[in-house]
């Protein structure tokens, strides 16, 4: 087989579009998907009963890449009816081209919220297509900058009984995994209780992380902070409101050493980010790739990291933020949230299992290493 530009010969097994040129996106799907969860789960603020997911496929040639995103099914019809549009006909291999018209597209409606999250299924769908048009897994395309994402269980909802938050917290430290995350924030008069049932089920090493989802006021957070620290608590998510900086940088100054203030999940762009890191808003900033307008917006952000030196931790949907992960600069550990991990197992094969605390790439499955379960997905499809 020769290379069509060149005349010279290509090794067997080559990819066909080594050399960078690239065939033209040709098409753009999207599907949802609304998945039960196996319990009601609740947190400090929201309580929910189900999860969709919404799916993308990104064609050229004769390869299909996969994306998704956790969000609402009005996400799917927009990327229907408009942003497939402005990628279709791009090069393959311009990511960035085709990120820029789709931020560009929607300019009248707003970046944050929607948006968002449909430029986001897109841009992960076509990192992946891209790797496969390579046949690379995406880790090598990206270009690592390690071998394994450190991942931390996370789950212990509001809604589960004593006995159940032990057995899911305990169950992850039994499985290697060497810190879990549980909720607070919706009877703060049980909180220092449930902290305290969780640390003894997990025993003392492991490491405790809570989220209270902003369901504090500024004191009470401060409060907690350092009752919890009692306990051995290492991190401490969105003690007050996201939106809240200044309460936010409170917590940081004035809380107990030893204790990371992480936030930043519900960020969909890089101004947002760029707020939060100048205030001084947080330790470690969280940014998830189904959000913030894909792996594109996600690196965005670890370079913000880079340069505020503070660590970035990637917010649920573990499958999609593996390959990017190991390819963050910054990357302190991924969220290896309940609801999703169960999710993408049922969806998907090529799921990475956890091994010693950590999920580590399949270098011999092209992309994202995913494929969906199409038959198995049926049943749950509503666009």
């Amino acid at each position: 087989m020769e290379d069509a530009r060149s005349g010279t010969a290509r090794p067997p097994g080559a990819p066909q579009f080594a050399n960078g040129d690239g065939p033209n996106i040709e098409n753009v799907s999207a599907s949802a998907y609304r998945i039960p969860t196996d319990a009601h789960e609740s947190d400090g603020t929201f309580e929910w009963d189900s999860t969709t997911m919404v799916l993308v496929e990104a064609t050229a040639g004769d390869v299909t890449g996969v994306g998704f995103t956790y969000a609402d099914e009005a996400t799917a019809t927009l990327i229907h009816e408009s942003l497939r549009k402005v990628v279709s006909g791009v090069d393959a291999m311009d990511i960035p081209r085709a990120w820029i018209a789709m931020v560009q597209s929607i300019r009248n409606l707003g970046r944050p919220g929607i948006s968002s999250m449909a430029i986001s299924g897109i841009d992960n769908a076509l990192w992946d297509l891209k790797a496969r048009l390579l046949n690379l897994p995406l880790v090598k395309l990206l270009g690592a900058a390690r071998d394994a994402l450190p991942i931390y269980g996370s789950g212990g909802f509001t809604s589960y009984t004593d006995g159940k938050l032990c057995e899911q917290l305990g169950g992850w430290v039994q499985q290697g995994i060497p810190r879990v995350k549980m909720k607070i924030g919706r009877e703060s008069q049980r909180d220092v209780d449930r902290v305290s049932v969780a640390r003894q089920a997990i025993g003392a090493d492991a490491e405790l992380f809570v989220d209270a989802n902003g369901a504090y006021s500024r004191k009470q957070a401060l409060k907690f902070a350092h009752e919890f620290s009692e306990m051995d608590v290492s991190w401490f998510e969105e003690p007050v409101s996201s939106d809240d900086l200044e309460g936010l940088r409170l917590i940081r100054d004035q809380g107990p050493p030893g204790m990371d203030i992480a936030a930043g999940e519900y960020g969909y762009d890089e101004t947002y980010f760029r707020r939060m890191l100048d205030a001084g808003a947080v330790d470690v900033l969280q940014a998830d790739a189904t959000r913030c307008a894909g792996i594109t917006g996600f690196l965005m952000t670890d370079t913000l990291c880079q340069a505020a030196h503070l660590w970035l931790s990637s917010h649920c949907g573990p499958s999609m933020h593996l390959h990017a992960g190991c390819a963050a600069k910054r990357m302190l550990h991924a969220e290896y949230f309940h609801d999703h991990v169960r999710i993408e197992n049922m969806l998907f094969d090529g799921v990475a299992e956890p091994i010693d605390g950590t999920l580590k790439p399949d270098l011999s499955r092209p992309g994202h290493g995913l494929e969906f379960k199409r038959a198995d997905a049926e049943k749950f499809r509503i666009h």
